[in-house]
């Protein structure tokens, strides 16, 4: 959901509520999921400024605009999960994003996604880096 939601308020001019009261619909969650999804989605919004300058920094020779938008908001949320979410492990973390990109990306988007996500896990270890 929160991908979805991302999704939709990267490629539109969807206000970020609105995107994630679209995908929501329909869907019948049990409540603790629909809030993580929340959380995932309003904390990659309210972080979205630094979570891409890091995806910048760590994607060499890669334009955020020239990803794949899928590809782009699986790493804002892996990012956020890093960064904000410390009790969740960083193997957790990247591996959940690895198979949602293997899931709903292209092929070898996986790896794209790790190697960048393996260098901003630097930045949840040493804030300074």
């Amino acid at each position: 959901m929160a991908l979805n939601a991302l999704y939709i308020n990267d490629i539109t001019d969807i206000e970020p509520e609105e995107a994630f009261e679209i995908v929501k619909r329909g869907e019948h969650l049990n409540p603790k999921l629909l809030d993580f999804a929340k959380e995932l989605f309003d904390g990659t919004i309210v972080n979205l400024e630094k979570i891409d300058s890091l995806i910048i920094k760590y994607s060499e020779n890669w334009a955020l605009e020239r990803m794949a938008t899928t590809d782009r908001n699986i790493l804002r949320i892996g990012a956020y999960e890093l960064l904000e979410m410390k009790d969740t492990p960083v193997k957790v973390i990247i591996d959940e994003a690895i198979e949602i990109a293997k899931t709903y990306s292209k092929e070898d988007s996986n790896k794209f996604v790790n190697g960048i996500l393996d260098k901003i896990k630097n930045v949840r270890e040493n804030p300074d880096a």
